[in-house]
């Protein structure tokens, strides 16, 4: 006899919520007659820009056999769990299908964009990816390359041996599902992998936890700014006007205010919440990116926090303890070169303006 099911429960907790979670999401689906269109991911809805329907098409199911095959499949999976002296367990569990759930469907994307632009196939703009069959194809590719001599349990009574599972299911479900997707199959396969042989590796408690802050802030203005839920505390408003800063962050009541006009306007958006608190600028190089997310957490708290706009500047502006080299600081001897150079472009410029003058 096997152990009692409260007992499992306990030994596989995040993979026990998860899969609560995803019934009663079906259940909801169900009684509100919600089908793909509303929460599956597609080409089309991306380039709309309904970058929520990422997390809602990998929590979602419609047919009742693609959810218990998930479901029992992810169940055997999260053995993942019990394997903390293999370098895995729950922490491991829970940060890596976060990284499952992103970059398999941003992996998706990138398969119907080339499909489409490159090789003309119209038809993948309009195919509709449901279900969490990529984070389910990741993990058992996980297993089978961490663990190899495991089994995969499905529905109870099938068992194929993991090293396998991730290709024989890819077939089987293809089978009894025909109208599962292939490449978000293939995608998760692909992103297993690379998880598995350390290609993705790094993440800690600290990363999963900025990393779920940052999607849970882009659900929720993608889901306002595509229209398909009406956040009554937050409004965008386009600006246009290029004499605007591109960053803002005004506290009403507390005099602060820090402005930037060092990266481009030009079709930024202000987010205006209740307190009117203007917090985001989107559409800002890539270089200023990840400076802007933190500016816009900080001004959440009324904080400013200045960021030098390169190292030398970060090297030169530290006040702190700093490495030496054969008995002068690091930030010493940048100055000194720094001298050196402006140096040598003064005289450059002194120069070529004698040429020119002669």
């Amino acid at each position: 006899m096997g152990k009692p099911l409260f007992y499992e429960i306990l030994e596989k907790p995040a993979t026990s919520c998860i899969i609560g979670l995803c019934c009663a999401i079906w259940f909801y689906i169900q009684k509100k007659n919600i089908g793909y269109s509303h929460v599956g991911l597609s080409y089309e809805t991306a380039i709309e820009g309904h970058h929520w329907r990422i997390i809602t098409s990998a929590l979602s199911h419609i047919s009742v056999i693609h959810l218990v095959f998930n479901m029992s499949a992810l169940w055997s999976l999260g053995v993942v769990e019990q394997l903390g002296h293999m370098g895995m367990g729950v922490e491991f569990y829970l940060q890596y299908t976060l990284v499952l759930v992103v970059l398999s469907g941003g992996l998706v994307l990138g398969s119907y964009h080339v499909l489409i632009q490159r090789f003309k196939l119209e038809y993948f703009r309009r195919v509709t990816a449901v279900g969490y069959s990529c984070v389910v194809f990741g993990w058992m590719t996980i297993l089978s390359v961490k663990q190899p001599s495991s089994k995969l349990e499905l529905f109870g009574f099938l068992s194929l041996p993991i090293s396998f599972a991730p290709f024989e299911s890819l077939i089987f479900t293809s089978i009894i599902v025909p109208q599962a997707s292939f490449l978000g199959h293939l995608s998760g396969i692909i992103v297993g992998y690379a998880i598995a042989w350390g290609v993705i590796h790094g993440m800690t408690n600290y990363w999963a936890v900025s990393m779920l802050g940052w999607i849970v802030l882009v659900f929720v203005f993608s889901l306002k700014r595509s229209g398909a839920y009406d956040f009554s505390f937050l409004e965008i408003e386009p600006v246009t006007d290029p004499s605007l800063p591109s960053v803002r962050f005004l506290a009403s009541g507390n005099g602060r205010t820090l402005q930037m006009s060092a990266l481009p306007v030009g079709g930024s958006d202000l987010v205006y919440f209740s307190d009117k608190l203007v917090i985001c600028a989107w559409n800002v190089r890539m270089l200023g990116v990840a400076r802007v997310l933190w500016e816009i957490v900080f001004g959440l708290f009324s904080a400013q926090w200045v960021f030098p706009e390169t190292v030398k500047e970060v090297v030169l502006s530290w006040k702190g303890k700093s490495f030496e080299w054969n008995g002068c600081s690091v930030a010493n001897i940048l100055r000194r070169v720094s001298g050196s150079f402006c140096t040598l472009k003064k005289m450059k410029m002194e120069c070529t303006g004698i040429q020119q003058h002669r």
